[in-house]
């Protein structure tokens, strides 16, 4: 359980975090948090002859609400999360979400940026990033770029950041109506088997809008385009319901694991898809 050796780099601005990867190429990683790189490479699952600590970039830091625009970044970490107030009100699938991701020692140093970038695909934020439709703001040698939540994941682990370009903050517009993002695990600290997070707005008793994605139900986080259609226009009845939950269920593609086989997880994410939106409905 020790690292192979590396030197250690804490540099404090953008400009130079991004100079030291440019100049390592594929033998540098940058590092927020640490939860997923450090325990990767205590296990030489991983090697890199340099890290860089992001942790004294203040660019990279802060929670702010312009309007309807939220910007968090990367460096903000899940207890941060938890208790920013304003935050809370704004968008409190935020903070129902951040609860629910490993124990508090872990929570005071894991952040948003490392929770999303290094797509773990049981990470719990690229699937809430999806149903809020954020934008990962990205920057590199060749200036800056944003990516879609929903564009971002490409397998386990591969993502559309270059080896070059830092996550600095992500951004989504203020969620209205009713929200609720449900997991199921094993014990304390653990990734979830299944969760999904969900937004519903309604006029009356229609479905106005609605947003749906999974955590850990395949290599990438999944966005429920048919679910959502199955919602939206309806009056939120028990059959538009399950044929919500079915065409969200039909999308996944889980591995065996020490979690259960295919055939559990499937059954364990139509129930916790249902409870997501039950309760979002009754906050709508």
């Amino acid at each position: 359980m020790i690292p192979g050796s590396f030197d250690y780099h804490r540099p404090s601005s953008l400009t130079a975090a991004i100079a030291l990867l440019s100049d390592h190429g594929d033998t540098a990683r940058v590092v927020a948090g640490g939860h997923s790189l450090i325990p990767m490479m205590k296990l030489r699952m991983a090697d890199f002859d340099h890290i860089v600590d992001l942790s004294a970039i203040s660019d990279l830091q802060g929670i702010s609400i312009d309007g309807s625009t939220i910007r968090i970044g990367a460096m903000v970490t899940q207890h941060e999360l938890i208790t920013n107030d304003v935050l809370a009100n704004a968008a409190p699938i935020i903070r129902e979400t951040a609860l629910q991701i490993a124990d508090p020692q872990v929570r005071y140093m894991g952040t948003i940026g490392g929770n999303i970038a290094n797509g773990d695909p049981g990470n719990d934020m690229p699937g809430l990033m999806q149903c809020l439709d954020a934008k990962f703001h990205l920057t590199g040698p060749n200036g800056e770029r944003s990516v879609a939540a929903r564009d971002f994941y490409e397998a386990a682990y591969f993502t559309a950041r270059e080896d070059e370009e830092i996550l600095t903050h992500v951004s989504f517009q203020t969620p209205g109506g009713g929200y609720a993002y449900a997991k199921q695990k094993r014990k304390i600290g653990d990734y979830a088997t299944a969760a999904a997070a969900v937004l519903i707005s309604r006029s009356g008793d229609t479905c106005t809008s609605a947003s749906i994605a999974l955590t850990n139900l395949a290599d990438i986080p999944l966005y429920c385009e048919a679910a959502v259609d199955a919602l939206v226009g309806s009056t939120l009845d028990d059959a538009a319901i399950k044929a919500a939950v079915s065409a969200a269920v039909d999308i996944t593609e889980p591995s065996e694991d020490n979690r259960g086989p295919i055939e559990f997880k499937k059954h364990v994410a139509g129930v916790i898809i249902r409870r997501a939106i039950d309760s979002a409905i009754a906050r709508a």
